[in-house]
């Protein structure tokens, strides 16, 4: 009995001693993903706030290496290959360091992924870094902030945001050689089964602006191909007739797309229909 009665008061020694109280973090953690091109792309980081105190030179510290937010180092991830402001990134996972001036922000990405915040940092542990420019916007963000921005088919900017001190850079993925390369695939060397091959070949076609009797081709092919006319396949018809100079075809087009999309209960395509006709007026 005098056993376990020792035990017992063990036990409860122990809860006590290390008993905590559950606080929220001064620097919360946050994961941003997004798809840019065809690749995942992931940033988690810590979100420090400014708290009156002042950021530019001082909790970013000019000429040091930053860990990029708060507590451990920024982490960024990356499913494919891509080009950061233009120089090739090796697909995978990296500590994003930053070491800003005043005007230049140098934007570093580590294979290094151990070191608590930028503790420990070496060099020689870089893939990569490249240089921006810092901005200093009128706009006040209280807590620092990673976000995406400026997206095309190929690329986006990842801005980093906090009080009135602003980088970003652009990271692109090659995505025309591979699009091109099914395309010609299944669509120019083969014949689809599913006839809304045809309709995407034809909107990359017209969203990069290359030929376009072709793309008119193939959308009439998924035209054909269906089994029920499709508001937003008539829509892309009606913007390739357009671009071609057809008007009076593309205004035909566009008020048959406007009319199914208003049966099938798509307002915006109703807009988008809408938009197209005065244009061509």
């Amino acid at each position: 009995m005098k056993r376990i009665i020792l035990s017992l008061l063990a036990v409860m020694v122990t809860t006590v001693t290390y008993a905590q109280i559950q606080m929220p973090p001064a620097s919360p953690t946050f994961e941003l993903k997004g798809t840019v091109g065809l690749a995942e792309v992931k940033v988690v980081y810590s979100r420090p706030s400014a708290r009156g105190r002042k950021v530019a030179g001082e909790l970013i510290p000019y000429n040091e290496v930053w860990r990029t937010g708060a507590n451990a180092s920024t982490k960024i991830s990356f499913s494919e290959d891509v080009l950061i402001e233009g120089k090739p990134l090796p697909k995978g996972d990296y500590a994003l360091y930053t070491q800003f001036t005043e005007d230049v922000a140098t934007i570093i990405f580590s294979k290094n992924l151990d070191w608590w915040g930028a503790i420990g940092y070496e060099p020689k542990d870089d893939q990569l870094r490249v240089e921006v420019p810092v901005k200093h916007p009128s706009s006040h963000y209280e807590t620092f902030t990673i976000s995406f921005s400026d997206f095309t088919t190929n690329s986006a900017n990842l801005n980093m945001k906090w009080e009135h001190t602003k980088a970003m850079f652009k990271i692109e993925t090659k995505v025309d050689e591979r699009v091109m390369a099914q395309i010609k695939e299944q669509v120019i060397d083969g014949t689809p089964a599913n006839a809304g091959v045809y309709f995407q070949a034809a909107g990359y076609y017209y969203d990069t602006e290359r030929d376009s009797n072709l793309a008119l081709t193939w959308v009439n092919k998924a035209i054909d191909a269906s089994p029920q006319k499709q508001y937003w396949v008539i829509h892309l018809k009606a913007k390739l007739l357009a671009r071609l100079g057809k008007n009076a075809e593309a205004q035909a087009a566009a008020k048959e797309s406007m009319k199914l999309a208003e049966e099938g209960g798509n307002p915006d395509y109703v807009r988008l229909n809408e938009k197209l006709i005065d244009s061509l007026k």
